[in-house]
């Protein structure tokens, strides 16, 4: 087998990685940014490498010797449009530049759908759909700019493909799940615009199943999204999600053109103020549960030959925790 360089290890789509990778023999290297990134990256079977996304020098050793390499780390929330900048566009672009000085044959990068998000539904749209770096999001836009920076790479003494997943959850979630309920817990949570729209979403198995057929199978150059297969209405799914967790969502909404417009006034007040912290409302996050977000996966199935290793059901099952 060979040996794979990962960044973003610690976290829940990496630590999913690197457990199916060394499952199927592979030798893993991962990005460690502190001693708690390093513990929980030695637990899973790999090597942490202590060096960050800022250290070009540092990930070159890193993923020395590797034949392939996955970009899985990332800034998802909280921070100045600078900072999001700054982790996801500028420390991208080390990675790249660090894979290929370090003589790694194929680079993945972990892209995401909200990268063709600027305020709209996004309807059955495929890979052909344009990456809005220029999104009033901060989230969207440097995503959009990291992924466009990794396909321009392909071809420059490394191959480099873009895997798209869509709400990624499941057991072992420390992010999504976490603060949907705590918000709910608070009363602090509302359906925006009734939340009855469809939505696709990426169970974390069926997220790590299209990574490795990426780095297997990927044309050089190309995006694919990948999903849990068909969409499902938000609302339901989100009540479902829930429950595994034994937390009742209430039955409250809001209009969307309200929220969306206090959202863009919140995040203007942050700015012009330098407010510390996350705003309490932004736009990224009423785009993500107010509009219908529908992707077209038959380039995955076509060209990977992916398809969903675990059910809606399945990974329900997986997250019920017992009744106190």
């Amino acid at each position: 087998m060979t040996t794979v360089f990962v960044t973003g290890g610690s976290g829940f789509v990496g630590g999913r990685l690197i457990a199916r990778l060394v499952a199927d023999g592979h030798t893993v290297r991962a990005l460690a940014r502190s001693d708690a990134a390093a513990a929980a990256v030695t637990g899973l079977g790999a090597e942490p490498v202590r060096a960050h996304l800022a250290d070009p020098a540092g990930l070159r050793d890193a993923a020395a010797g590797a034949e392939f390499a996955f970009h899985v780390a990332a800034r998802t929330s909280g921070g100045s449009r600078a900072q999001f900048w700054a982790d996801n566009v500028t420390g991208t672009a080390n990675v790249v530049r660090a894979v290929r000085e370090a003589g790694v044959r194929r680079l993945v990068h972990v892209g995401t759908e909200a990268a063709l998000m600027q305020g709209r539904p996004l309807v059955r749209v495929n890979e052909t759909a344009p990456l809005r770096s220029d999104s009033p999001a901060s989230y969207p836009a440097s995503k959009a700019a990291a992924e466009q920076l990794v396909l321009d790479a392909d071809g420059s003494g490394i191959e480099t493909i873009v895997l798209r997943p869509r709400f990624v959850w499941g057991a072992g979630d420390t992010t999504l799940l976490p603060r949907i309920k705590a918000m709910v817990e608070s009363g602090r949570f509302s359906w925006i615009g009734g939340g009855r729209h469809l939505t696709d979403t990426t169970h974390i198995d069926n997220t790590v199943e299209g990574l490795v057929l990426a780095a297997e199978r990927g044309r050089p150059g190309q995006a694919y999204f990948v999903t849990d297969g068909e969409p499902v209405v938000f609302r339901d799914f989100l009540i479902d999600l829930l429950a595994t967790q034994h937390v009742t969502v209430p039955d409250r909404s809001l209009p969307y053109s309200l929220v969306n417009a206090a959202a863009t006034t919140i995040e203007a007040l942050w700015r012009t103020l330098r407010l510390k912290g996350e705003p309490p409302l932004d736009r990224m996050s009423v785009w993500l549960s107010g509009q219908e977000c529908t992707l077209d996966i038959t380039k995955a199935r076509t060209e990977l030959g992916y398809e969903p290793v675990t059910t809606h059901q399945q990974g329900l099952a997986q997250l019920r925790t017992p009744t106190r």
